[in-house]
């Protein structure tokens, strides 16, 4: 791995194949034979072999993200450049093995069969697959390498992370590999961009491979060391890595990486915070005088109100909350590439034995982090049943993305001028969540999934400096996601809680009047407590009244005050019940529905100002005080609010038995919690 040629010029032919045969190959090929064809082809590769970075190279921005039919995986489809207009490149989830039984390998074998739909259309096979290696650790590449040339199918083999490789004097001849499949083999780095060129012009003519290792397990193994062994012969032993294995033994240690990890996930969170803080106040404000411009332009009436106080606030408090989550995932990326996160997963393991639980619960818990979903879908690794139920039943406490607009509003709301403050608080939230789902798993294990956990293999992948590209397409594509996902439903769901908070129409309380006739009279100083007030501010205080009157007997305000006794024992009254209530559809729906229920009671001041000075309907005592805060933010941190994720459990665990079981105990939990939180608070004051 000298230069990043591409070694792709091996002779087809060989003592098996006539001239024909040969010919025959060659047409195969390269798809359809024309060479302006639109071509489809596949990235497949090991976890943490770089895959994604490279896919990210040749493709940029050019790329949408969505999900794998009938899954919850992450499907990226990109146009790569150096390939005709209309090309595709796919990227597959990384997989140790195409034949295990994984969601995640399942997939690949259904892309590479022309087995599955994808935007609507059923796939064909795949024109090409490239094949991407680790140079670093080609003998374990060199297995699925093996296995994707029994799929007889047009392939290149890209080696990459070959600059780290050469860091550790790590050498190995690609122009065997080309020689013995008959295909383009390119090393290449896609953190330089080296050998990336030279890839795309492989792409154009693609080669089916020549050779295929045995059809066994053992056959395969032995296949891929004997190969390897040639690549290497000649070469110098590789160099000992010292300062990987000084690293690993404060990262993998039993108190000092659980503290590592602890310490890094909260400097995470403070940078976030304090960095996100300058967008979010440049949102605030542009909405705030957006939404005084637009009220001095439109005329009173329906349209108004609905631009306003539906579409506005709706929009809003949406978009507010974006700076987060693309901090958040793009520090998360550079973790992940610097290999730390696998560490932290060798360390988590030894913290979950305890708890009835292997490391195998880790990647469902981190993938819950961004969504409950895809972390239950992932649990299909879990190779004990019993685990893989109670990774399923604990997976939903994690916290995801969902619940950071709310995390980020209530620790804005009780820490409004200490960054340091709100991003303890905040990630007190993800450890209390880790905390209930692994002690929930305890008691399951020991109640009703009795039976001792599987021992967790794992490989850790090497060190190396993270890719800020990458990274920052990561971050893009998660806020894209947010907005294209959660945004039109929040959008959706904030408009018709605008109907039912708007509706039906009720005439003004006396009072408004009262006020409302004073100040177009000019009576500001006569009787009642008014003197020195305007008439201006007189029809602000009526504007008010009138706002709060009308939420009070709206369709949603008598639906909050039916079932406002239930959790009055929280600390919430009417208002935060209507939140509550709507966030069992989307959690992060709680933001903007309070920002409907409070629209016009403090205009001017910015929505995260207005609700920290927002009232109850007697006018007097705060929405936000401390100790409801704090039953907030512990209610929202326990409770199962998302019936999305409860058609999945009961579907991954085979029965609507443990959704329900779920949903209660969850419920429960938060409710009993919460409201502990809030009376000691009270008590204490």
């Amino acid at each position: 791995m000298t230069s990043p040629s591409a070694a792709n010029h091996a002779d087809d032919t060989s003592p098996a194949r006539s001239d024909a045969d040969a010919e025959r190959v060659f047409e195969q090929s390269v798809g359809s034979g024309a060479p302006d064809a639109p071509r489809r082809v596949v990235l497949l590769g090991n976890p943490n072999t770089g895959k994604t970075s490279l896919f990210n190279r040749l493709c940029g921005v050019r790329h949408k993200t969505s999900n794998f039919p009938g899954t919850t995986q992450e499907s990226r489809v990109g146009a790569p450049r150096g390939l005709p207009e209309g090309s595709e490149l796919i990227d597959l989830p990384g997989i140790y093995s195409l034949e295990l039984e994984q969601s995640e390998a399942e997939i690949c074998r259904s892309v590479l069969a022309g087995e599955l739909a994808l935007k609507g259309e059923s796939l064909a096979e795949p024109d090409a697959i490239v094949v991407v290696a680790d140079a670093t650790n080609l003998s374990r590449s060199l297995m699925l390498v093996g296995e994707a040339t029994r799929r007889g199918l047009p392939m290149v083999v890209a080696i990459n992370l070959v600059d780290q490789a050469r860091k550790r004097g790590i050498h190995a001849d690609e122009k065997v590999l080309a020689d013995r499949l008959g295909v383009g083999v390119v090393v290449c780095s896609a953190r330089t961009g080296e050998g990336v060129d030279t890839l795309c012009e492989t792409l154009a003519t693609p080669r089916i491979p020549r050779e295929s290792p045995p059809g066994t397990e053992e056959g395969l193994s032995d296949w891929a060391d004997e190969l390897y062994a040639q690549m290497a012969a000649g070469t110098a032993p590789p160099l000992p890595d010292t300062l990987t294995d000084r690293l690993d033994r404060a990262f993998t240690h039993p108190m000092l990486g659980v503290l590592t990890f602890v310490s890094v996930m909260t400097g995470l969170f403070w940078v976030i915070f304090k960095l996100a803080a300058y967008p979010m106040n440049w949102i605030d404000m542009l909405f705030g005088h957006l939404g005084g411009w637009l009220s001095g332009v439109l005329p009173a009436g329906a349209v108004h109100d609905l631009l306003i106080d539906g579409v506005l606030a709706g929009v809003g408090s949406t978009l507010i909350f974006v700076p987060q989550i693309c901090i958040l995932f793009l520090l998360i990326s550079l973790l992940e590439d610097t290999g730390y996160l696998a560490r932290a997963a060798f360390v988590i393991d030894k913290v979950l034995r305890p708890f009835g639980l292997s490391g195998h619960a880790f990647v469902p818990f981190l993938s819950s982090h961004a969504c409950a979903i895809p972390g239950i879908i992932a649990a299909r690794g879990v190779p004990d049943r019993r685990d893989r139920l109670a990774t399923i039943l604990a997976a939903p406490f994690m916290s995801c993305t969902a619940r950071i607009p709310v995390y980020v509003l209530l620790t804005g709301l009780l820490f409004p001028e200490s960054p340091g403050m709100q991003a303890l608080a905040f990630s007190g939230c993800y450890v209390l969540g880790v905390f209930a789902g692994v002690v929930s798993a305890m008691i399951a294990r020991r109640t009703i999934l009795p039976g001792k956990s599987r021992a967790m293999v794992m490989e850790l992948p090497s060190y190396r400096a993270p890719s800020m590209w990458n990274a920052l397409l990561t971050a893009r594509n998660r806020g894209v996601l947010f907005l294209q996902n959660a945004g039109t439903a929040i959008l959706a769901i904030t408009m018709v809680l605008w109907w039912l908070n708007a509706y039906p129409i009720v005439e003004p309380p006396a009072q408004a009047v009262e006020l409302r006739e004073r100040a177009n009279g000019h009576m500001a100083n006569e009787e009642g407590g008014e003197e020195g007030a305007t008439s201006e501010e007189l029809l602000a205080r009526a504007d008010i009244l009138e706002a709060k009157h009308a939420s009070r007997y709206s369709y949603l305000g008598r639906l909050g005050a039916t079932v406002e006794p239930i959790f009055a024992p929280l600390g919430y009254d009417r208002q935060l019940t209507i939140g509550v209530l709507a966030s069992f559809a989307a959690r992060e729906v709680f933001v903007s529905t309070m920002a409907v229920q409070t629209a016009g009671t403090d205009e001017g001041n910015g929505f995260l100002k207005s609700l920290a000075v927002a009232k109850r309907d007697d006018g007097k005592t705060l929405i936000f005080t401390a100790a409801t805060s704090w039953s907030l933010l512990i209610y929202y941190v326990l409770a199962m609010q998302c019936l999305p994720t409860l058609v999945v459990t009961a579907k991954e665990a085979g029965h609507w038995k443990w959704a329900v079981l779920q949903l209660g105990w969850m419920c429960g939990l938060a409710y009993v919690f919460s409201g502990a939180v809030f009376q000691v608070m009270k008590v204490v004051g």
